[in-house]
């Protein structure tokens, strides 16, 4: 099927399993789908051994949906060993169908014994992934849309009409209407979301480099070809990632480490300026402390001295008009 939005063409295949668990015995009745995605890594193999690779048809399958009956109970003895047998093959995406049969308190124990079954048999399905690098707005989304997993959708090809006139997609029952595109009703806003606009491209290059990658070495070992890894080096680019930052941040030690030595080394010169300065500076503050002392001794040996030369005054010098009679003329 051709999907356009805003000028934007996208090409997407389904592969529909139809009949799949509705046998007496289902032994064995994930064969023909795991059969079918080993062939088309097997197609995308032989292709990438031709001489010729300018033009490769890629047909892998990126995602499985997988729907569980809305039981209420756990998952079943079917759907775990189906998920075990197909989980390092292809990125599941658990779904519970019909969950307009669950009220909101079932749908929501029934998620969490899912969760519960998937985590014990160590099933593998698809979680969005936030790095360092993602800002808040995806941290924010991708949380929001694990919180949903499994996701509970209900589908109708019916339009109905709501109480204020206008048309959508969904299911009329005599209490109200169930909207396929309501997020209050159900989680295939989110799913969708998930699958064609915000986590496509994840969905892709974990199928090329890890579940194809994983599958293609089993194939080449099954062969015979054994790789010999200390001539060739299987590329990763998560692991490459991985290493370029692991050997970035070894050297930010290092050069912090210089850094602090550096720092280190430039303190101790300082100090021991600042020591010997403060050494020199003491000393001549000594110094002159001991000239200015001997200077104060000579000047007080000089004032005594001094004093002790000086002529004592005679009472008639103390009292110079003493004895004498007063002029009382003597302005005429």
């Amino acid at each position: 099927a051709d999907i356009q939005e805003n000028g934007v063409k996208l090409r997407l295949t389904v592969v529909d399993t139809p009949g799949f668990g509705d046998s007496i015995n289902n032994e064995d009745a994930w064969q023909p789908i795991l059969e079918n995605i080993e062939s088309r890594f097997d197609a995308y193999l032989a292709q990438e051994n031709r001489v010729n690779r300018s033009k490769i048809s890629d047909n892998r399958i990126d995602a499985v949906i997988y729907f569980i009956k809305p039981t209420g109970h756990c998952l079943r003895a079917i759907d775990i060993e189906f998920m075990k047998r197909l989980h390092t093959k292809v990125n599941l995406i658990p779904i519970v169908a019909k969950a307009d049969t669950l009220t909101a308190r079932e749908l929501e124990l029934f998620k969490a014994k899912i969760m519960a079954d998937i985590n014990y048999h160590g099933i593998q399905i698809f979680k969005p992934v936030s790095d360092e690098f993602d800002d808040p707005e995806t941290v924010s989304d991708n949380r929001e849309i694990l919180s949903k997993i499994p996701f509970a959708v209900i589908g109708s090809e019916k339009l109905v009409e709501r109480p204020d006139g206008t048309m959508v997609r969904g299911r009329r029952y005599p209490w109200g209407i169930i909207e396929v595109e309501n997020e209050e009703h159900n989680d295939f806003i989110k799913l969708r979301q998930m699958l064609l606009r915000s986590h496509m491209e994840e969905l892709k290059d974990s199928t090329d480099m890890v579940l194809y990658e994983n599958y293609r070495t089993q194939k080449l070992l099954s062969m015979g070809h054994v790789q010999d890894n200390n001539v060739f080096r299987e590329f990763n680019p998560l692991v490459q990632l991985e290493e370029e930052r692991r050997a970035h941040e070894a050297k930010m030690q290092k050069m912090e480490a210089e850094m602090t030595a550096v720092f280190q080394q430039k303190v101790q010169e300082k100090e021991s300026k600042l020591k010997l300065s403060e050494e020199e500076l003491y000393a001549r503050h000594k110094e002159m402390k001991t000239v200015l002392e001997k200077q104060r001794a000579e000047l007080d040996d000089k004032k005594k001295r001094a004093e002790a030369s000086v002529r004592p005054i005679t009472p008639m010098e103390q009292h110079p008009t003493k004895g004498k009679k007063k002029n009382i003329f003597s302005g005429f």
